[in-house]
């Protein structure tokens, strides 16, 4: 049997007052290794957390300009009377119980038909008739790469060359920029905007 060394008590021998036992402050290995793999957990959603941020803050602000959400609405015809649409094209709203086909149409597509695509996760590519020379080809190869949730169709009173419609978002421009195309189809393509 091993002596108690110098200032320490010997087994068996009282506690000074006030002194708590040793075996509820310490912690068990097991208590340990729960503690370290916690740690590591945290930090690692720590570390994916910031890594989201940090790609969001890269991709910049969402593409296009926002339009507050007119609703979702179902009429029977595009005849119907309805709450006038606040964005041209509409952007949400009053529409149609079912969608246009996806791809390239080359007659204008009812704006109520149109916001039911959007409804269901498309992106409305819409061109001025007067700009076909200049937009019309480069638009149709770009929604060409896309089997569903995309439609290209002319709009007659278009007040720019090209516009680009989601649910509540819209982006306009005069010339054909492919980059900022498939970066807004890209943004908005396949999100469903149903009520749950």
């Amino acid at each position: 049997m091993a002596k108690a060394g110098k200032g320490q008590p010997k087994r068996g021998a009282a506690r000074p007052s006030g002194a708590a036992p040793a075996s509820r402050f310490a912690l068990t290995r097991r208590q340990r290794r729960r503690l370290v793999w916690m740690a590591v957990v945290v930090a690692g959603l720590m570390a994916v957390g910031m890594g989201g941020w940090l790609y969001a803050r890269a991709r910049g602000p969402l593409p296009g300009e926002f339009v507050a959400s007119l609703g979702n609405d179902h009429i029977p015809t595009a005849e119907t009377p309805h709450v006038p649409y606040t964005s041209d094209p509409p952007t949400s709203g009053p529409h149609l119980p079912y969608i246009a086909p996806w791809g390239v149409h080359a007659r204008p597509i009812a704006k109520e038909l149109q916001v039911h695509n959007l409804e269901d996760g498309g992106v409305v590519v819409n061109y001025k008739p007067q700009c076909a020379d200049q937009v019309q080809a480069g638009l149709r190869a770009i929604v060409d790469r896309y089997p569903d949730h995309v439609l290209l169709a002319p709009y007659p009173t278009l007040d720019r060359c090209i516009a680009l419609t989601a649910w509540t978002r819209v982006d306009k421009m005069d010339e054909l920029d492919e980059r900022r195309v498939v970066r807004f189809i890209e943004a908005y393509r396949g999100i469903d905007h149903h009520p749950q």
